[in-house]
């Protein structure tokens, strides 16, 4: 008995490691201006110096990456147009960008002198709406996509030429492979097509069905893109990459547990997705292991800030893990990073187990005593039995 009442003793020793917990922590750094700019896209530069945002009325701005609540570090830029800005894509190089609108704006901006300024044959495309832009990773074409469902392929040397098989649906979405001169594009209703190396479009099978609102191929180790849809839905596209043409697309899948729906898509710090959501909120998908979980949820944007929380992200760039910033469509300037880890006090929870120890142990070595003493069981059965009596 007395070794049985020993090694329960050993048993209930507590050992409570510190624990952690992390969330994270959103603070306002800046307002670029009392009114709302409308701003609609951004991009952070190939060396992760800049961030170029641009929006409604020309309005176009370069901030910078790391300190984007510094306005001293700002450049204003004058686009010279008062049509909006839809998408912005940088050279990989890093020394211009393109920056596609509305009413045929097919534009360059040149780091060299600040300048922004139409590019060569940019009058094919006048009146026409531009939606979406972006370079393949070799830096040699790039393509516009357009409200009527046209795709344009673009370089210095031929400038506009449009792609021929394309369809009438407005494209919402355009991503090149980062490694792989292969390039997705998404659209509002004649589903996902790809762009293969010799400018063929190629509509996926069975993709038409989604409202499609972004695309990204997050992970350059990966020959696989990402659909993401109205509805909370997604879709992985695998990549051909020897005929484009003949790639596939996996199961459709949906997110039940999520509230709102997803409006864009940014790129993460780690070859992973920021999926901007309506209300006030982002995910992040994680292709290398197929998974994506709430990075900031509405509620707590709403309780942090309920103003803010209730403009549309515009755009989002990490400068490390799970820390970077986030514009909203009026104009603000939100940082995000986890909140300090907080510790639980280990003596506090080693006197809670104590505490427990101490009231659950007499009551088990008495128990232990009962089980090996044939004297107090019989005491207890004959009590038992007075008690019936």
């Amino acid at each position: 008995m007395l070794i049985a009442t020993v090694m329960l003793l050993l048993m209930l020793v507590p050992s409570v490691p510190a624990e952690t917990e992390s969330v994270i922590e959103l603070k306002l750094e800046d307002t670029l201006e009392d009114n709302d700019l409308g701003i609609h896209a951004g991009a952070v530069s190939p060396d992760g110096l800049h961030v170029l945002i641009a929006g409604e009325e020309g309005y176009a701005r370069l901030l910078s990456a790391e300190n984007a609540g510094d306005r001293s570090a700002d450049i204003e830029l004058n686009s010279g147009r008062s049509q909006a800005f839809q998408d912005v894509a940088w050279h990989p190089r890093g020394n211009t960008a393109l920056m596609a609108g509305d009413y045929g704006m097919a534009m360059r901006y040149d780091s060299s002198d600040y300048s922004i300024g139409p590019v060569a044959g940019s009058g094919t495309v006048f009146g026409l709406n531009l939606t979406a832009v972006e370079w393949r990773p070799a830096g040699d074409y790039a393509y516009f996509g357009a409200v009527d469902g046209s795709i344009w392929q673009f370089s210095e040397g031929t400038g506009l030429v449009q792609l021929n098989d394309t369809l009438s649906s407005a494209i919402t979405d355009l991503v090149c492979h980062r490694q792989e001169n292969i390039c997705i594009v998404a659209t509002l209703a004649d589903g996902l097509a790809v762009i293969d190396q010799t400018h063929e479009v190629t509509y996926l099978t069975g993709t038409s069905s989604s409202t499609w609102i972004g695309v990204d191929c997050a992970d350059p180790t990966l020959n696989e893109c990402v659909g993401f849809a109205s509805g909370l839905k997604t879709q992985a596209i695998r990549l051909d990459i020897i005929s484009p043409g003949k790639s596939t697309t996996e199961n459709l899948m949906q997110f039940g547990t999520l509230n709102g729906d997803f409006t864009s898509v940014s790129r993460g710090h780690d070859g992973s997705t920021l999926i901007h959501m309506a209300p006030f909120a982002t995910v992040r998908q994680q292709p290398l292991i197929s998974e994506a979980f709430t990075q900031i949820l509405a509620e707590d944007a709403a309780a942090w800030d309920s103003v803010v929380a209730g403009r549309s992200i515009a755009f989002v760039w990490e400068t490390d893990q799970r820390q970077g910033f986030i514009i909203t469509s009026f104009g603000n300037i939100v940082s995000f990073s986890p909140e300090a880890p907080v510790e639980v006090d280990n003596s506090l929870m080693t006197m809670a187990v104590l505490t427990a120890v101490v009231v659950a142990v007499p009551g088990t070595v008495l128990g232990l005593i009962y089980m090996n003493s044939k004297t107090l069981q019989n005491l207890y059965m004959k009590w038992r039995g007075r008690k019936k009596a």
